[in-house]
């Protein structure tokens, strides 16, 4: 037997069968759903301000668009109000001081994005500083004195007259704006330029603005952003570039210490690390740094408490937890999350905050005033409660290889009826991520309204996926897509032989890397999945090396060899390759607008198995949608075609495809 089953098992106090409800939640409930988003304590640590996001409600008449972001300050358990509409736009929170919050937003007759600031005592927002183009980052130092900001060189006047003109061609990789790094003396009214060879993406200065530890790259591409970019120690008033700190691969935030003497930042541990999820520490006098330890977990968020020692966010697995560390790696104050999944961390002082979810609520605001445990203080979106959701928790196994494997299972209600539950199989992209046991519904994830629609709902973290270690995120490496893929059959068999779900019954779908996922067992596996739902996915590897924007990136942190070093793996290995095997239904649609995976990797796919293929296909793009769907519309119209095709495929006859057109979105019309 290929796969054992180890547990079906819930996380203590993380995963509680909710009580029966009357509603069930819907898709349509994904639309009305308040998800709590940046956050950031005062320096005083009495509040936090975060930003609340939320879908715009085109079913009822709102216009369609990106979602919509609101600016809340909580003070405590049962206080928090709004400070900043929607209207506003606002982004990017900082405090200047423990009184006054900051934000970037484009204001009522702004030209550009500039920064603002609001006295949470009483007061409308005021604009404090803009600039010739629009403000992209920024940090204040000196006490709220000095501002260092981040924004694109400014544009070519003539080039700009040119484009007017017709003369608008795209020179590839050669036409770059820079974002430059500034420095402005409020108190001079003075403003200096950096002037720095390279592409500013990042940066943090120090307390009393003497140093500003900067990321470049030496070119604005997305792909050089991702994994060419070093950390420089540069001083804050001669902008003279002191130090590099010479990391492999890639990097992630930076902070320095409350004294100034050392910088956090989070990084890869060598060149093929696929994500920066470790923490590292660095004297500012020579730009030397050392990791701090780390187990099978991943460091996903920091904040210093003092000179001496961070709280740090991690997860473990499918879990969180939050602790303290020393510089010499020595933790303390560890607390496990039962109940929910951490996803970023603020402190001051011993204070710390956190925005965190549950299988039961989607992301809200938990706080530790004086440091301990962490108490839920906002419920935004406590109308779920009223709502039936399904029961989840953290499926295991045992592949094939005897690698243990985790993910998460959603289910209806109750015991599984004779013969097993249809399932859809959710396969996150990346690779380099993972799914927590925390809020697993949205718009292209069924979750809690796909187990409302009797279904079973299958979060695999195969090998690959982060949350466990850097070792565990480097199983996949050199062996797309072998092992990580045979991991999520193994799941699938697991959960048949446990009786869970019908195995005749199983759709799968997934975008980006999870896309490739549901190509691939639409084509080469197609023996296993009677559905396919395959979204902005790689299907033609050697096309897609020859298309995306992140070539580097996949091979020193996955693929290992370019094509050219072995065209055969690359053909093999791409889902066209395999098409004419295609026995299951595919639904497979793209944003027109992806940089990342080129829609034309979706017309290869549609193009073949349309020609060689042994089942309906049909193919789907989103005009102005890049690589995933932002705006409400979109969303909505992938969800009911995604529900519509498994419903035909694994619950109905599946003679045929259903129509192109929905009749839920003809209904809004008129």
């Amino acid at each position: 037997m290929r796969s054992s089953i180890l547990a079906l098992a819930l996380m203590t106090g993380a995963a509680l069968s909710p009580a029966l409800a009357e509603t069930p939640f819907t898709p349509e409930d994904v639309m009305k759903i308040r998800h709590v988003g940046s956050v950031t304590m005062s320096p005083d640590g009495k509040h936090i301000a975060y930003s609340l996001s939320r879908t715009r409600d085109i079913l009822n008449g709102e216009e369609n668009g990106r979602a919509l972001s609101e600016i809340r300050i909580a003070s405590s358990a049962s206080q928090n109000s709004l400070y900043i509409p929607e209207d506003m736009g606002a982004s990017s929170l900082a405090w200047k001081d423990s009184s006054t919050l900051a934000f970037l937003a484009r204001g009522k007759g702004d030209e550009h994005t500039s920064l603002y600031t609001i006295n949470i005592n009483g007061g409308a927002p005021e604009k404090l500083f803009s600039w010739d183009e629009s403000i992209r980052a920024y940090d204040f130092a000196d006490n709220g004195q000095v501002l260092f900001f981040s924004a694109r060189e400014e544009a070519d006047p003539k080039t700009q007259k040119l484009r007017k003109m017709g003369f608008d061609a795209n020179i590839i990789d050669e036409e770059f704006r820079f974002t430059e790094l500034y420095r402005y003396d409020m108190t001079a009214g003075e403003t200096m330029s950096f002037n720095f060879d390279g592409q500013v993406s990042s940066f943090d200065a120090s307390d009393n603005g003497s140093s500003v530890v900067v990321a470049l790259a030496d070119t604005p591409l997305v792909g050089d952003d991702i994994i060419n970019r070093k950390y420089h120690i540069v001083d804050g008033e001669s902008a003279e570039i002191e130090h590099v700190i010479q990391t492999e691969g890639k990097i992630g935030t930076a902070s320095f210490s409350p004294d100034g003497r050392r910088i956090a930042f989070m990084a890869g541990v060598d060149r093929s690390d696929p994500v920066a999820n470790s923490i590292a520490i660095a004297n500012v006098r020579n730009g030397q740094f050392t990791f701090l330890p780390k187990d099978e977990s991943d460091q996903i968020d920091f904040a210093w408490l003092n000179n001496g020692e961070l709280r740090v966010l991690s997860h473990r697995g499918t879990g969180s937890e939050t602790y303290t560390t020393s510089l010499a790696g020595q933790r303390s104050n560890v607390f496990t999350h039962n109940a929910y999944v951490g996803r970023s961390l603020t402190a001051a002082g011993r204070s710390y905050a956190i925005s965190a979810d549950a299988p039961s609520h989607p992301r809200e605001l938990f706080v530790a005033p004086n440091g301990g445990a962490l108490k839920k203080w906002t419920d935004h979106s406590a109308w779920t409660k009223d709502k039936t959701l399904g029961e989840q928790s953290v499926f295991t196994w045992t592949a094939r290889d005897g690698v243990e494997v985790e993910g998460i299972l959603v289910t209806p209600q109750g015991n599984a009826p004779a013969g097993g539950w249809p399932m859809i199989t959710l396969v996150h992209g990346g690779p380099e991520a993972h799914l927590s046991n925390g809020w697993v519904t949205r718009y292209s994830d069924p979750g809690h309204f796909g187990a409302n629609a009797g279904y079973a709902v299958f979060y695999p973290n195969y090998r690959g996926s982060t949350g466990r270690g850097v070792d565990f995120a480097k199983l996949d490496h050199a062996d797309l897509p072998a092992e990580e893929f045979n991991d999520i059959i193994d799941g699938v068999e697991a959960l048949a032989e446990a009786g869970i779900i019908n195995r005749d019954k199983v759709g799968i779908t997934g975008g980006s890397y999870g896309g490739y996922a549901s190509a691939w067992g639409a084509t080469a596996l197609s023996e296993h999945f009677a559905a396919s739902v395959v979204f902005v996915a790689l299907t033609d590897l050697v096309s897609f090396m020859g298309t995306t924007d992140i070539p580097v990136e996949m091979i020193d942190s996955h693929f290992m060899v370019y094509p050219e070093g072995n065209w055969q793996m690359y053909l093999e290995q791409s889902p066209i390759y395999h098409a004419a095997n295609n026995q299951t239904p595919t639904l497979i649609l793209h944003g027109e607008a992806d940089p990342r995976v080129h829609p034309a990797q979706s017309l290869e796919l549609f193009r073949y198995l349309k020609r060689v293929g042994n089942a309906p296909v049909r193919l789907v793009t989103y005009p102005n949608e890049g690589h995933g769907n932002r705006r409400a519309a979109a969303q909505y119209d992938y969800t009911l075609r995604l529900m519509r095709w498994m419903d035909t495929f694994l619950k109905e006859d599946g003679e045929k495809m259903p129509p192109y057109e929905l009749e839920k979105i003809r209904a809004l019309a008129e």
